[in-house]
């Protein structure tokens, strides 16, 4: 049923109701041939992808690739005002065009028809397409590949409110939209803001002259992990693949996948995991019990009592380290760190007092850190959550049958 917002809208107006069939043209986006070079130079036509709509959001005007005019399939490009929606892959995906274009073969390019053109304000039905997306994602075809049930899509309904609600429904949305982008931006500014706070801390806890402290390599105060452990004893708790170790300093999660069958590399309380694949990806975590990984994961042990366990995870966590680890990495596509030349990086040794007094400082802002690291994308998925659910309320027409 619909809403009393919607009812104060419409104010007993009638509401009619055609399909997407009725009031687009639907076509297919393309991808013209890239191996004549002629298409792809001196372009000044905008060729939207998918990469288009992830980094310069929802209603788009330039695409990051321009084709030349010859390259168009008979003559013609898509309108102005049109909507792009995902068919295939990224399925829902959505935008707003408002330049002639074409766009690639992953998404159906919806244009008004010609006697609808005066009927409705183009915006309205980019507001109501985030329903259409949903439609689209529960309503997926299973091939060679996923792709939406077009029948179905052709037939989805979409409401023809008077144009005076239309607008005011335009207005109070992009007033939402406007609002929720603010303060998403400012939320995220405010997490750059104490990331940086906590790095600033961090290396200048971490750093010493050479003539300071005593100064050792990895491999003289810890070891690789030289012990096994059975399938038998692994949980989705307990076992940790690179899969499961979390970017950027945020720990572990449970597993998905625990081995079947062999012996694993085992680790033990306080030893240090490192995902040794894509070092750039800063996956690292002490272990508060024991358990088991693969070869795609470091397991780094102290073997005397010249650090303590904590200190030494603050200095692999430092960005020194993971750009140290990069340096040396091998492989171009799927870089790997190069254990030998991990064992070989120089570490800061202070007395075992100031390595307590540093762990108690970085531990303390690192709870801090993560206690905002955590609950400010809640607090922007909440408002995410408020934005959608009034968004529906506007959204809500009445059917005939109402």
């Amino acid at each position: 049923m619909n809403s009393s917002i919607m009812k104060k809208l419409l104010r007993n107006s009638a509401v009619e109701w055609k399909t997407v069939a009725d009031i687009f043209t639907l076509k297919n986006g393309y991808t013209p041939s890239k191996a004549k070079e002629e298409y792809w130079e001196d372009g000044n036509i905008p060729w939207f992808r998918m990469e288009d709509i992830r980094e310069n959001g929802k209603i788009l005007n330039h695409a990051f690739q321009q084709i030349n005019q010859c390259a168009i399939k008979g003559g013609k490009l898509f309108p102005a005002n049109s909507i792009i929606i995902a068919t295939s892959a990224t399925i829902g995906e959505h935008a707003l065009i408002t330049v002639p274009y074409l766009s690639n073969q992953r998404f159906t390019n919806l244009s008004l028809n010609v006697q609808y053109q005066e009927t409705f304000d183009i915006k309205f039905l980019f507001y109501y397409c985030f329903l259409l997306s949903d439609w689209c994602k529960k309503n997926i075809t299973k091939s060679s590949f996923a792709s939406v049930d077009m029948k179905g899509f052709k037939e989805f309904p979409i409401p023809i409110p008077p144009l005076h609600v239309q607008t005011e429904i335009v207005r109070i949305l992009d007033t939402f939209t406007a609002l929720t982008a603010e303060l998403t931006a400012e939320l995220t500014a405010e997490l750059t803001a104490r990331q940086k706070q906590y790095n600033y801390y961090r290396d200048k806890l971490l750093t010493f002259k050479e003539d300071e402290v005593e100064w050792k390599t990895l491999g003289e105060v810890a070891h690789y992990s030289n012990t096994r452990i059975s399938f038998a004893k692994l949980n989705e708790k307990n076992y940790v693949g690179v899969d499961n170790l979390l970017q950027n300093r945020a720990g572990k999660t449970d597993s998905n996948h625990v081995p079947k069958e062999g012996n694993f590399t085992e680790y033990l309380t306080d030893d240090i995991l490192i995902g040794n694949i894509r070092p750039y990806l800063k996956k690292i975590w002490q272990a508060d019990y024991s358990g088991g990984t693969n070869g795609d994961v470091l397991v780094i042990r102290l073997k005397n009592n010249l650090l303590i366990h904590k200190y030494l995870y603050h200095v692999l966590a430092d960005d020194n380290f993971f750009e140290y680890n990069m340096q040396h990495a091998k492989g171009a596509k799927m870089p790997r760190g190069n254990k030998e030349a991990i064992l070989k990086y120089r570490l800061p040794i202070p007395p075992l007092k100031e390595q307590a007094r540093i762990v108690q400082i970085l531990d303390k802002l690192d709870a801090l850190t993560n206690s905002i690291t955590e609950g400010l994308p809640r607090e922007i998925a909440l408002r995410q959550k408020q934005y959608e659910y009034y968004r529906n309320l506007l959204l809500d027409f009445p059917k005939v049958q109402e």
